[in-house]
């Protein structure tokens, strides 16, 4: 009789470190998910920036500074490794001041901000942005889950036994880059 209650317990024990393990891997793969969708309105942002630049271009063409500085620094955050949070985290910091560079070279011109096309831009990159905003605040909110998972005892015995580990937040360095793309004419 023991001999079951003791084998009772351990399959229980085994049931839930099964449980607790496969929990950490639904965890992962939420945060890796979370992270794509990130990417996709990232791909979105910057496929969109060279039609901005484009737009701006034909009515700005003295301000080829602004519109360099949007350029490289969309490119500099196209090249960053799919994975590196930080690194993306960096970019679109970047990318968010160039951009609201761009817009406000735009208040200078009222030809073109009354242009269909750059009209059209501007609501999709805001729509974009918003989109964006979200995803962040999902992934995080993801990241915020898993971390507690693995920190939190008894997780935290069963994520060191297994290579589970921490990842890392999608963190804007100032509080101004938090914000979307503002666009108002």
């Amino acid at each position: 009789m023991v001999f079951l209650i003791i084998l009772g317990v351990i399959v229980l024990l085994v049931i839930w470190l099964i449980a607790m393990y496969n929990g950490f891997v639904k965890a992962k793969i939420k945060i890796d998910n979370s992270w794509s969708d990130i990417s996709v309105f990232l791909k979105k942002r910057f496929d969109l920036i060279p039609n901005l630049v484009n737009t701006v271009k034909g009515y700005a063409a003295h301000e080829s500074q602004t519109l360099e500085k949007v350029v490289q620094a969309r490119n500099a955050a196209v090249a960053v490794p799919s994975g590196d949070v930080q690194g993306m985290a960096q970019a679109n910091q970047v990318l968010g001041g160039a951009l609201r560079g761009l817009l406000a070279v735009a208040e200078s011109y009222p030809d073109l901000k009354a242009n269909q096309n750059f009209l059209e831009l501007q609501q999709a990159l805001q729509s974009i942005e918003g989109d964006l905003g979200n995803a962040r605040r999902y992934y995080n909110a993801t990241v915020r889950d898993y971390n507690t998972s693995v920190q939190q005892f008894p997780g935290v015995l069963m994520a060191n036994m297994t290579g589970f580990k921490p990842r890392e937040f999608f963190e804007l360095d100032s509080k101004e880059e938090a914000k979307n793309v503002e666009v108002k004419f």
